[in-house]
């Protein structure tokens, strides 16, 4: 989900633009502080929560436009008063943007787009073309890799469809922390990209397609073929949320939920890998 090109459009209409960021938050809020959203008079960019909060912070820079301020403050309680329960606190600046604002924002999200970690789905059937249609809307780069052109071209996804005659390669190349899922038409295929992943021993997912038996079967050719390659740290069967639909897009909404769940966890997060813009993440 690349972000700077679609801001730029944004900010540079020949509307004024207002920021909302959250400069202090006290207690429980939907969102931390720094978070940032962009207000015109015809349309918006993210999000600082939602709710009565985001309403009325909307209110107040739509009115510093139409007044021809520069900036103003508000300090709402999150409570019974605005129709909201999470009991915290939060200071939102309101700002009309200058120039240089606008370019400092474009700046941190080309700076977002840049950290954005990389999930490579590998292989491009039905259940790989569902995962992209879905890994399009999030913040991670997604990259479809086959080594069938006339899969690729049946993925309408906005994600990068690269056609490789060799994904051990691409998998070779991926920067630390990326995700693989891994799901060719060969299961042959499939064994030698999940090793080349494990292998690493910096991913930060590895997920196979297949059942319980596959599997053991991976386990005792990686011990073969791969030196006692441990297979612990391997998804496998992918996407196991307790479900038995087998149909593509319910499997690629159980295995996205999985490989978010382990981009954004605590270990995760740490990495320097990982984007910190919280306003662009929003969109």
């Amino acid at each position: 989900m690349q972000q700077a090109g679609k801001l730029r459009e944004f900010l540079e209409s020949n509307d004024p633009v207002a920021s909302l960021r959250l400069t202090r938050v006290r207690g429980s809020s939907p969102r931390t502080t720094g978070t940032e959203m962009y207000v015109r008079a015809d349309a918006l960019w993210g999000t600082i929560g939602g709710g009565q909060l985001e309403h009325r912070a909307i209110d107040a820079a739509r009115e510093l436009l139409r007044a021809g301020n520069l900036s103003a403050h508000l300090d709402l309680p999150l409570g019974p008063a605005i129709g909201q329960c999470c009991g915290g606190r939060v200071e939102i600046a309101v700002t009309r943007m200058s120039t240089s604002d606008k370019e400092h924002a474009h700046a941190e999200a080309l700076r977002y787009d840049a950290a954005l970690p990389e999930v490579y789905i590998l292989g491009a059937g039905h259940v790989g073309r569902a995962l992209a249609e879905l890994f399009q809307h999030l913040p991670v780069r997604a990259v479809l890799v086959d080594q069938r052109e006339d899969e690729l071209e049946q993925c309408g996804a906005e994600v990068e469809k690269r056609l490789s005659a060799i994904p051990e390669i691409d998998i070779m190349n991926a920067p630390s922390q990326s995700a693989f899922i891994v799901l060719t038409h060969d299961h042959g295929l499939d064994f030698l990209l999940a090793s080349a992943a494990l292998q690493r021993n910096d991913a930060a997912y590895v997920g196979l397609i297949g059942s319980a038996t596959k599997r053991a079967k991976f386990a005792s050719w990686a011990r073969t073929h791969c030196g006692g390659l441990s297979v612990d740290s391997l998804i496998c069967p992918i996407g196991a949320g307790g479900s038995r639909d087998k149909r593509p897009a319910v499997i690629a909404a159980q295995v996205v939920a999985e490989v978010i769940t382990a981009l954004t966890s605590e270990t995760a997060a740490d990495h320097p890998a990982r984007g910190t813009v919280s306003h662009i993440a929003a969109q």
